[in-house]
């Protein structure tokens, strides 16, 4: 009794003390005490007895005591109830169904504990022949009173879930075991059908009594629903089963009828016949319930009713094509529901998947099936255009949500999720009426005069679904009249921008979307020429120079706009194709150099060096300046890289690219020797620009390659989280690496990143894995250095050679894909420039030359790349998943490397002396074919891939090897 006290003590502290100490030492006294063996005495007797109440009446709630009691039941019978001996266990049993009926008529969270309880005793009975059996045997017991069925219904509800549940803590019940438990539990359903039939049929005295009776029937009988209750039941008697109409009858009474709702959905998805039953039903639905509770806007009904209706739909769309009357009255039903004004957009989006379905299931008919697919067309082609009236009413944004005109565009969460869900359905639809006919109901029409206002919120709706179905009505070829689409592009290029703010932005953000999926349809008519110019979509090249003060224009505006980088990137590219392709070079240039003159002026304000104390002492303007230059060097990076694609035929001086470059580098260059560089949106941002830079300067760059590598190479060793500088050297080498006088600027870029601190700690897979950024980076750099460098700079850089292959072959046993398959890449890169060399120098390998030295380094490591090469085909790594190029990539080394270096985990008994000489004809085999595909001449073959007779059996040997070793691996 002295437990029990402290349990309940316990636990009314944890609940209601206000000292948080004092909880917190309670729920650890607690956590200890369900961890004892007394406490399976201490629970039972305090589920069982009233002493409690009785020696401690200050208890605030007697309740909370015994709930506790039942979760600590509940948890040890997962935890240790396999352990019971049978008596204890028999008298656990007894205990639970006496607790049962004891609380049975409340509180209703106790009662669901202890049959949880009770379940997990059952189903832990591994030693018995037939658990369930034995509990049905059990609950009669309980049936000799009203109290009694209460706790029945309760154990019969929680059951089937227990024995479905293979996310229980229990793990001593197995799968098949459950299987079986399901199926014996299913032997059961004509008796616990006849007491639930009994339970409806009983009368009680008050009104709420008779409801929550009826509320525990259906609950009951739902959860035998989803365990397959009706599965065996004749279909002839399912729509008079006593048992269906009381399901029926609870969906009038309000307190039942959302469980009504989930019992009959259930019976529509699971049970294969049932739709039809159910359809007949649809005039009781749609007339009786569904039109009373759209005139008494009952919202919860009708989101039931959607529910269901959808279900029913969805589960037989051949019932529904057919058209009878109950199949279009149901149709019927769901218009109406997706019609209803509600708040939120919860009611239109449960039906989506059924229209979809139904739209899907029309067009998959076959012409020449046994259903005439013209006839179902024409039937459902006007309710679908009916749908797509309310499905737009529905979607249309609330105008009042941007009446604050403060510019965010952002919709509601709820509208953009049914927004989404709404894009399959619009392209199903589109398909099934035909492109020009839904068009059509998307079209404006002529514009109201001045004086009559504008239904916006109707306009943007329908460009939205424009939008949506573009791909369509492109592919479908007819063209339809695009001059009201031009009419509301002309009228908004006259606004300002602050008349563009609030819900006018997204009017214009979904018309831009409109213009620039039909951009190819409106571009080849010359009138839709200059309005294109204010859309962000805008491609036609207009030379006036009016036109291009516009473009300018729509350029500076966007310093107030702040739109998203990817979005502002989409403007300034149209603007800058069309400016790059002025005639006049010397125009074009200055138009340039206007359009960036913002972007100059945010790095002038960044290396302002008077400045930069009292910035950094202002954490806001500090952040603001940062994020400002970051976004000007963006923007001039997409003027390089549109620059790129229109090189110039003159001279070069006359190149754009060179004269923006002059004013570009030396601000640059600045901000590269700056502090601020420890910024990764800024580091990101200007190592972009300046690699779009490099690539649209070409040669002319030559004269800044030593400062460009040298701020790349110091900037990473300051800031070695910023792998981006890594990155923008490995252009500047592929772009310049031919250049052999500068090749002592490339050992040293190559020298210092290699020695940096970050690239020196990869020592470990998992340290890969932890830095795989890097790891992709440093290895696409060295793959860049030896694909393009000379051999006489290669030759140079011997030992950063075997410090990044020793890396490389490292990181090629990470997890992480990237780092994984970029370190391979990198191995096979030296291994092939390698045996080019050899075969062009096999008669002569002069000492110091690459050839020399690559051969010497592999005989020093390569032992270590087989080893870490067959790890990698072994283990879960990421390696495994791409065996046959690293197979193709050993058999380029061929005989040169040893089986003998395999690590002996890796091998089977006996293996080390029977498995070398199989490898090494399979590794000589495939070398020849490599050897041979290499050195023919005029004669075309694959050898090279691994597809010789050598090859392909090196594939064999190695895959059968990593097949049958991987798991022996993983143990280790």
């Amino acid at each position: 009794m002295e437990l029990q006290i402290k349990v309940a003590q316990a636990v009314q502290v944890l609940n209601h003390d206000a000292q948080s100490c004092n909880r917190v030492a309670a729920n650890q006294w607690l956590v200890q005490f369900q961890q004892t063996g007394c406490a399976w005495e201490v629970a039972t007797s305090i589920l069982t007895t009233d002493h409690l109440h009785r020696h401690i009446p200050s208890l605030v709630s007697n309740s909370e005591v015994e709930f506790f009691a039942a979760q600590i039941l509940k948890r040890k019978i997962h935890s240790e109830g396999h352990y019971l001996q049978s008596g204890p266990k028999h008298a656990l049993l007894n205990a639970l169904l006496l607790a049962a009926k004891r609380f049975s008529a409340g509180p209703p969270q106790l009662l669901t504990q202890i049959c949880l309880a009770l379940a997990a005793l059952i189903l832990s009975s591994v030693d018995d022949k037939k658990p369930i059996e034995q509990l049905f045997y059990s609950l009669q017991t309980l049936q000799n009173d009203d109290d009694g069925n209460v706790a029945v219904l309760e154990m019969l509800t929680v059951l089937p879930e227990e024995v479905a549940d293979t996310r229980s803590t229990d793990s001593s019940i197995s799968l098949f075991q459950r299987s079986q438990y399901g199926q014996e539990l299913l032997s059961r359903t004509p008796m616990v059908l006849e007491f639930l039939l009994e339970q409806t049929l009983k009368k009680y005295n008050g009104i709420v009594q008779l409801h929550e009776r009826d509320r525990k029937i259906l609950r009951c009988l739902l959860s035998w629903v989803r365990a397959g209750c009706f599965s065996d039941i004749s279909q002839d008697s399912l729509p008079t089963h006593p048992l269906l109409n009381f399901v029926f009858n609870s969906l009038q009474v309000s307190s039942s009828f959302d469980l009504a709702i989930e019992v009959l959905i259930e019976l529509a998805s699971r049970h294969e016949g049932l739709q039809q039953i159910l359809l007949y039903r649809i005039h009781f639905l749609k007339d009786v319930l569904l039109l009373s509770a759209i005139n008494n806007g009952d919202e919860k009904v009708i989101s039931g009713l959607a529910c269901l209706m959808s279900e029913i739909g969805q589960a037989a769309p051949s019932l529904i094509v057919e058209a009878s009357v109950e199949a279009l009255a149901l149709a019927d039903g769901l218009l109406r529901c997706v019609g209803y004004p509600s708040e939120d957009w919860e009611i239109a989006d449960s039906t989506l998947q059924f229209w979809s379905s139904l739209a899907s299931y029309i067009l998959g008919l076959d012409a020449s099936g046994a259903v005439d697919k013209k006839h179902v067309e024409a039937i459902f082609s006007s309710i679908f255009l009916t749908l797509v009236d309310a499905l737009l009413l529905r979607a249309q944004v609330d105008e009042a949500t941007f009446n604050d005109r403060s510019g965010v565009l952002e919709l509601p969460d709820g509208l953009v999720h049914f927004r989404m869900n709404l894009v399959e359905l619009m392209v199903d639809m589109c398909q099934l009426v035909r492109p020009p006919r839904f068009v059509q109901k998307l079209l404006f029409g002529a514009w109201p005069p001045a004086n009559v206002p504008i239904p916006w919120k109707e306009v943007e709706t329908k460009l939205f679904a424009l939008n949506v179905v573009s791909e369509v009505v492109l592919l479908e070829g007819q063209m339809f009249d695009i001059s009201s689409i031009m009419q509301l592009v002309t009228m908004l290029s006259t606004w300002s921008v602050d008349d563009l703010s609030g819900f006018m932005g997204v009017v214009r953000r979904s018309l831009t979307d409109v213009v620039g999926s039909y951009s190819k349809w409106i571009s080849a008519s010359p009138a839709n020429s200059r309005p294109l110019l204010f859309c962000e979509e805008s491609s036609p090249v207009i030379y006036e120079p009016a036109n291009l003060e516009i473009l300018l224009w729509v350029g500076e505006a966007l310093e107030k706009r702040h739109l998203p980088l990817d979005d502002e990137e989409e403007v300034i590219s149209a603007i800058s194709s069309i400016l790059g392709s002025v005639p006049n070079e010397e125009l074009k240039y200055n138009l340039l150099a206007r359009l960036l003159s913002s972007s100059y002026d945010a790095l002038r304000k960044l290396i302002n060096e008077d400045g930069e104390h009292s910035y950094r002492q202002n954490p806001a303007t500090y952040t603001q300046l940062l994020n400002g230059a970051a976004r000007g060097l963006h923007r001039i990076g997409i003027v390089f890289a549109q620059l790129a694609m229109s090189k110039p035929n003159g001279p070069a001086t006359d190149d754009p690219s060179i004269r923006l470059l002059r004013v570009f580098w030396p601000m640059l260059e600045k901000i590269f020797r700056s502090e601020y560089m420890e910024n990764s949106n800024l580091s990101a941002a200007a190592c972009r620009a300046l690699s779009l830079a490099i690539q649209s300067s070409g040669q002319q760059f030559l004269v800044l390659l030593p400062s460009v590598l040298d701020c790349l190479s110091t900037n990473f060793l300051a800031f070695q989280n910023h792998e981006c500088y890594i990155r923008t050297a490995s252009i500047v080498i592929e772009e310049f690496s031919h250049m052999e006088e500068y090749g002592h600027l490339f050992i040293r870029t190559f020298e210092r990143f290699t020695q940096a601190a970050s690239v020196m700690g990869l020592n470990s897979s998992y340290i890969c894995d932890q830095e795989p950024d890097l790891v992709e980076a440093y290895a696409n750099f060295a793959s860049m250095f030896v694909r393009s460098c000379p051999k006489q700079v290669l030759a140079a850089s011997g030992s950063l050679l075997e410090i990044s292959f020793q890396k490389a072959a490292i990181c090629c046993t990470a997890m992480h894909r990237g780092s994984a398959l970029a370190a391979i890449s990198y191995l096979s890169c030296f291994l092939e420039v390698t045996l080019d060399v050899m075969l062009e120098s096999i008669n002569s390998v002069l000492e110091g030359s690459y050839c020399c030295i690559a051969i010497q380094l592999i005989a020093r490591r390569g032992e270590g790349l087989v080893s870490n090469i067959v790890y990698a085909l072994l283990g879960v790594s990421a390696m495994s998943r791409v065996s046959s190029q690293v197979c193709n990539r050993v058999a380029t080394i061929g005989c040169d490397l040893q089986v003998h270096g395999l690590p002996v985990e890796y091998l089977k008994p006996g293996q080390d002396d029977t498995l070398v000489p199989v490898w090494l004809d399979a590794l000589a085999g495939a070398a020849a074919d490599y050897l041979d595909s290499k050195s023919s001449k005029g004669v075309k073959n694959n050898y090279g891939h691994m597809q010789g007779k050598g090859g392909r059996v090196l594939k064999r040997i190695i895959r059968e090897f990593a097949d049958s070793h991987r798991c022996a691996l993983t143990q280790i």
